[in-house]
Parts: structure tokens; C-alpha cells; sequence
């Protein structure tokens, strides 16, 4: 709507008022549309946007107080602001109009001069209110948009606290199960690529692992160059995270086989699981990130950095969490860095 110009709907079953109403504000150069009573008035209204309506209140059928009531009942018309006209010029008539959302009352016969100024101050309020609208409009989005990019970076329940205003966030879980996977050889792998087919590559194969994560349920911590990190059980607790990480862990290898026959590239993994007790929280006032810490994580990592290309290798916790259910090749006794002798297993599959 351009300022001092509007789309205006004139209701009135009287031809002569009607008539006289559409003159005078095409003259004022608004877009004018006539109703010749209440039911053809809603019917226009509902099937076309306008910035302001001029409703009498004296028609048979359907009379304006019930336009006007069923106009502001409905969401989706309720914004537009209504002058009401009528022969009919006591308190009572004016205080019920004004009750039902009437923007304005004018009396019949009216004054020229004070028609056209109610109705601009009416389209004024309109624009105000449109602009108001527009602005609310675009905060939400932005609001929206921000909290897409903090549960990018945050876990939604750990995102939800910090909205709601906790400063330091820092919890204990008792048991979790905490995987890391690291890309074989992929240093000299990405020697021979661009840095555009560098990225577009690890994404493709973090995209699928985060997928996975998805699907079972499991919280992706971080990625660290070509490695990858992920724990089960919490910010919220999960009964059977070591099951979801073995499962997800056992499905990585299946997708990283299928992506390196698409690429053409000989890519393989490493993967390191463990399970226990970690200190989990937020780190940052600017850039966030959500981290673990503690013995459980150290050694998950060790298990990783120890273990074989295209193997799952758990630590003594997790196999005895997953035993009963789960095949196992037992890898024996190993000297693990800054962990001394441990017993690991290969994780191979589930049992039938």
C-alpha cells in the first residue's frame, strides 16, 4: 500500500450512499470495491486483500455488527481495520462497534472532510501496523535462524539451558560410550586433491556418519581434521548407548566402503570405542562448543589411534557391555600409549 492510497471495500446496501462512497474515494486515488451487503462483503473480503473496510451497519440479512464480528473473529482478517457507518448515532450502537474492533465510527450524513481524514489516519495506522508486522516477521525468521545455527553447534536439550539462561554448564554422567574414528592415510589421500575436492569429500563422508547418528540416536561432539567423534548416553540418557554406537560403528564401515567405490579413492577407517564415566559441558562465550572429558574419552581415543585399518576396537568396558549380543575377537594383551597393558576386542558383528 503507497502511502495516502489504499484498497478500500465499501459496504452499504443503500445504491445511493454506495454509489456516493466509491466517487469520492476513487477521487482520492484508493482502490475502491463495492459490497451490497454482508454475505457478498465477507465473500470479497476473504478472497482478496484490502487495507481498510467501510461497513454500514443497518442491512438486512446479514447487518455490519455481525460483519464486523465474524471480520475480527478470523485470524487471518482481523488486521484490517474497520469504519463503521450509519444513520444510527447513539452511545450504545457506537461502544458496541468499538467492543467488536471497530477502527472508527462515522455518522450518516457524513462531513467530506472528516471522511477523508478518518480514513487516512485509518490507512496510516495500517502502514504502522504492516511495517510493525513486517519487522516482527523478520526477528522470528532471524530468531529461527539463530537457533538452527545453535543446534548446529550445541545438543538441542543443551541449547534449550543455555536459552533459558545458565551460564555454566557442566554435568557427570556415569556411563556413556564414546567412539572415535579416524580416516586411514588420508593425509596423503588429500595430497593429490584441491582443496574444494578436499572438503567436498570429507563432507560427504561426515554427512553420512552424521546420518547415521541421527538414526541411532546419538550425539555427534566434534570432527578434528579427518577424524570423527561421537557419544551415546547423553546430554540425554540413552539405556542402550553402547548398542547404538556399536550399531552405528559397524554401519560406518559399510558406508565407508560404498563411498570409497563411488569416489574411486581407497578409503578406510579406524575406530576406537569405550565405556564409562565422562564430565561433559559448554566451552566459550563466543563460539560454543559442547566437549567431553575425563579417562573414558583418553582411552576411546587410544583405542582408536591403536587399532587396525577397517577394525572396531573396544576397550574392556564396552566389550562387557555388548558381550552377550555381539561377536568378538579377542586381540589379547597390547601396550597402550600413556595406558599401559589392556585387554581390547574387535568388534565384528552381532550374533544371530
Amino acid at each position: 500500500m503507497k502511502h495516502g492510497q489504499g484498497k478500500i471495500l465499501v459496504v452499504d446496501d443503500n445504491q445511493v450512499n454506495r454509489e456516493l462512497l466509491v466517487r469520492r474515494l476513487t477521487r482520492e486515488k484508493h482502490l475502491v470495491t463495492a459490497a451490497t451487503n454482508g454475505f457478498q462483503a465477507l465473500e470479497i473480503i476473504q478472497s482478496q486483500p484490502f487495507d481498510l473496510a467501510l461497513l454500514d451497519i443497518m442491512m438486512p440479512q446479514m447487518n455490519g455488527y455481525e460483519v464486523l464480528e465474524t471480520i475480527k473473529s478470523d485470524p487471518k482478517l482481523r488486521h484490517i481495520p474497520v469504519i463503521m457507518i450509519s444513520a444510527v448515532d447513539d452511545i450504545d450502537s457506537i461502544v458496541r462497534c468499538i467492543e467488536l474492533g471497530a477502527e472508527d465510527y462515522l455518522s450518516k450524513p457524513f462531513n467530506p472532510t472528516l471522511l477523508k481524514a478518518r480514513i487516512n489516519a485509518c490507512l496510516e495506522k495500517k502502514i504502522l501496523r504492516d511495517q510493525e508486522q513486517a519487522y516482527l516477521k523478520q526477528l522470528a525468521e532471524e530468531k529461527q535462524k539463530s537457533e538452527r545455527l545453535l543446534l548446529n553447534i550445541l545438543p538441542e536439550a543443551i541449547a534449550q539451558r543455555l536459552k533459558q539462561g545458565e551460564e555454566t554448564i557442566a554435568d557427570s554422567f556415569s556411563e556413556v560410550t564414546v567412539l572415535f574414528a579416524d580416516l586411514v592415510g588420508f593425509t596423503k589421500i588429500s595430497a593429490n586433491l584441491s582443496p574444494a575436492e578436499l572438503v567436498e569429500l570429507l563432507n560427504t563422508i561426515f554427512s553420512a556418519f552424521d546420518e547415521l547418528a541421527d538414526k541411532y540416536g546419538l550425539e555427534k561432539i566434534k570432527t578434528i581434521g579427518d577424524a570423527y567423534m561421537i557419544v551415546g548416553g547423553l546430554p540425554v540418557p540413552k539405556e542402550n548407548h553402547a548398542e547404538a554406537i556399536a550399531d552405528m560403528a559397524l554401519e560406518m564401515l559399510t558406508q565407508i566402503q560404498e563411498i570409497s567405490i563411488k569416489e574411486g579413492k581407497s578409503l578406510q577407517i579406524r575406530i576406537g570405542i569405550n565405556t564409562g564415566a565422562v564430565e561433559a559441558g559448554v566451552i566459550g562465550t563466543k563460539k560454543f562448543a559442547y566437549d567431553l572429558w575425563g579417562d573414558t574419552v583418553n582411552t576411546a581415543h587410544r583405542m582408536e589411534s591403536h587399532g587396525i585399518p577397517g577394525m572396531i576396537q573396544v576397550a574392556q568396558a564396552t566389550y562387557d557391555c555388548l558381550a552377550d549380543k555381539y561377536r568378538f575377537k579377542d586381540r589379547g594383551i597390547i601396550d597402550i600409549k600413556g595406558k599401559g597393558n589392556m585387554r581390547t576386542y574387535l568388534l565384528l558383528g552381532r550374533k544371530d
